[in-house]
């Protein structure tokens, strides 16, 4: 398989069962990040940059495990941490559930800066229904960072 990146994708959205389990994006203005399938075709790579509130780029790197005939993800160095992926109806838009020590929590990703409104109502009707009451929208009051090709 040959490797391919996704570019520009965004994360939009938070859900989680309380604040606390959010609290370690509430720095975060936005964030850009690009997936490709890495060598072995059963890993993923994701490169994301992470502009805080205060302005400062932060780059960072995921190695995601693929489990053959699961939606489960394992993430390399992170032995607690599962990570499962869910489709969505919206265009461009994916939907991850983490689930580690103490935490669990949803995450919206969509390629759109402005996803279509239904997306982000879908999202917090399906997570409610599973009794997540905490959400959490990144601003994006700054300007993305730009990210080194790797």
């Amino acid at each position: 398989m040959a490797a391919s990146r996704r570019g520009g994708e965004r994360v939009k959205y938070w859900a989680a069962r309380t604040k606390e389990e959010l609290a370690t994006f509430d720095s975060v203005d936005n964030i850009v990040f690009n997936i490709a399938v890495g060598s072995p075709p059963t890993q993923l790579q994701l490169h994301a940059t992470i502009r805080t509130k205060n302005g400062s780029c932060v780059p960072r790197e995921w190695i995601y495990h693929l489990t053959e005939g699961s939606t489960d993800l394992r993430t390399e160095g992170r032995p607690d941490m599962k990570t499962q992926l869910f489709s969505s109806s919206c265009p461009g838009g994916i939907m991850l559930k983490e689930t580690g020590q103490g935490y669990q929590r949803f995450l919206l990703y969509n390629r759109s800066p402005h996803p279509p409104e239904k997306c982000v109502e879908e999202f917090q009707s399906l997570t409610s229904c599973l009794d997540f009451k905490a959400f959490l929208l990144t601003p994006r009051k700054q300007g993305v960072c730009n990210q080194s090709s790797n």
